[in-house]
């Protein structure tokens, strides 16, 4: 038998194949579309269904139907797909709605160019630090540099906006120092990652230096080319300030700074109004964070050590280095801690200000310096709310300056370094000393250079000692005795030696009659009272050697 098929199945498979094509359902217009063409399709097989309904449903492939009958039968079908042609066209049809949904695609790049937060690994920097990013890092700051501009903060220093180098918590090695490409600059914020430095780094070097390019300038052919090449790259920006300050608002947080026993960490130099937040600087030589001229220099949560170590180092005689300098005026350190250097902070600027600064960085015993005053003459610093931690205070001449509400522990102490033979406006209140009991004073005076002279203004007072020797320029004290002299001796706990300028005393006498005395000599820190006649009493005095007032009475007539 001849094989057949049947026509009305084969006819109506082809519309529900075409039905199962699935159109976008973003939209009612699409799920209304989609009715109507599964309509369209469906309604001349059912037409050609019923006419057929009938006659035999199979056909014979070697018999072939009747002429008549397959005429008739196209006609019929012709005349019903014309109706249905125009009902497809009389429906309303948006050509959008038959779109596919487009297929999301992920966020591209945008060129550095066009941001303000500059991601140095899309600049090719190693977050590894196994390959040297210098390049990598210094094209970063070019681009951030050359930034578009929002206006001016000081006269001469460019708003760059608030413009961002992220490090993107990266670990980069760098074989030379991170410098803008020019001065007149402002408001940039560099953070969150770690820099590195090379064994080739410059050993004078530091890893991030904050001063005009300019001021250190090409060894090579090669380099000078490069230099050339990168000021021509940045003609529509002004390579040198105008301003008297250098830079203006830079920010450097969340940065763990390792100089590699390379150099230093941070370097800024005439800039105005610079921060440095919750940085860790360590494997310095020379020092963590230098600060040169200009002022407003900003330093808090912040962690210095040349040596990683918390204390009791077998190694800590060996420490050298600085970890703060600051050669400047108007700064701030706040909540910073030294941990390992031959001296923590190195001040040789007025007005600065030290508050919750901890200093464990050598012992005085092996020789280190807590926090070094190198202003003789012209002091002008506070130091409060400290932890001096078995390390200590040097002043040079001091001039007003205040120590206060800081705690001393491990006979850490005060030295005032005369090189000058000055003190005038010091004041040392409200601290807490302790020690081991071997007799170290609170307050020390070296005078090996030359003796204090001018003394004036001075207050050590209201200071407790537990295992130390107090040290004032206040003191009171009481004799008693049965005769006509009564000697004070004030040497063990005046500072100064043979300086008593005021001296109030009371006498009480346990007999009869009221004897005459008076103070009959003041010298050697040594106050000598005595009375006309022999008396069984005492004497209480209290003298001060800081003070010197000129006070003028004018009799009334």
């Amino acid at each position: 038998m001849p094989p057949t098929f049947n026509l009305k199945l084969l006819f109506l498979s082809l519309p529900i194949k075409a039905c199962s094509i699935r159109f976008s359902r973003e939209t009612a217009m699409a799920k209304e579309l989609a009715a109507a063409l599964i309509f369209t399709l469906w309604l001349p097989a059912m037409l050609l269904w019923t006419s057929e309904s009938a006659s035999p449903s199979t056909v014979h492939l070697s018999s072939p139907a009747p002429a008549a009958q397959v005429s008739g039968r196209s006609r019929h079908y012709n005349r019903h797909l014309a109706k249905l042609q125009k009902l497809k066209a009389s429906l309303p049809v948006r050509r959008d709605s038959l779109s596919i949904a487009p297929t999301p695609t992920p966020p591209s790049f945008q060129a550095p160019g066009g941001a303000r937060v500059y991601h140095v690994t899309a600049y090719g920097a190693d977050p590894t630090g196994r390959v040297d990013s210098t390049e990598s890092l210094l094209r970063a700051l070019s681009d951030a540099y050359g930034s578009p501009g929002e206006g001016w903060l000081m006269d001469g220093i460019r708003n760059l906006g608030g413009a961002h180098i992220n490090l993107d918590g990266g670990n980069y090695l760098i074989s030379r120092p991170l410098r803008l490409p020019g001065a007149g600059v402002g408001n940039i914020v560099i953070q969150g990652g770690s820099l590195r430095a090379s064994d080739d780094f410059p050993s004078d070097g530091y890893l991030i230096d904050l001063s005009p390019s300019s001021s250190s300038s090409p060894s090579s052919p090669v380099a000078k080319i490069k230099k050339q090449k990168e000021r021509k790259s940045m003609e529509v920006v002004k390579l040198a300030s105008s301003s008297s300050y250098n830079y203006e608002y830079i920010t450097f947080r969340d940065l763990l700074l390792d100089s590699n026993y390379r150099g230093g960490g941070i370097s800024i130099i005439n800039s105005l109004r610079t921060s440095i937040d919750n940085c860790y600087i360590t494997h310095f030589t020379t020092t963590g964070i230098s600060v040169q001229s200009g002022h407003e220099t900003f330093i808090r949560s912040s962690f210095l050590g040349q040596h990683i170590t918390a204390g009791a180092d077998p190694g800590e005689r060996n420490f050298s280095g600085t970890g703060i300098s600051l050669i400047g005026n108007d700064n701030s350190v706040t909540d910073v801690v030294v941990f390992s250097a031959a001296t923590a902070i190195l001040v040789s600027g007025q007005a600065n200000i030290l508050t919750g600064v901890h200093c464990y960085n050598k012992a005085t015993g092996f020789g280190g310096t807590g926090i070094y005053l190198k202003l003789p003459g012209l002091t002008q610093t506070r130091i409060v709310n400290s932890y001096m931690d078995y390390t200590g205070i040097v002043a040079e001449d001091p001039v007003q300056l205040h120590i206060s509400n800081t705690f001393f522990l491990g006979d850490a102490s005060i030295t005032l370094k005369s090189i000058n033979g000055v003190v005038n406006g010091l004041n040392i209140v409200d601290n807490m000393f302790s020690g081991s009991d071997r007799g170290v004073p609170i307050v020390k005076l070296d005078q090996s250079k030359s003796a204090f002279r001018e003394i004036n203004q001075v207050v050590i007072e209201r200071n407790n000692a537990r295992g130390m020797q107090i040290k004032s320029t206040a003191a009171s004290a009481e004799s008693q005795g049965n005769g006509t002299s009564w000697i004070i001796d004030f040497n063990p706990i005046l500072l100064f030696p043979n300086l008593i300028r005021n001296v109030q005393y009371s006498f009480r006498s346990s007999g009869e009659g009221f004897p005459k005395h008076v103070v009959r000599n003041v010298s050697e820190n040594r106050v000598v009272i005595e009375s006309d006649v022999a008396v069984a009493g005492s004497v209480f005095a209290t003298v001060d050697q800081g003070h010197r007032f000129s006070v003028v009475f004018c009799e009334e007539k």
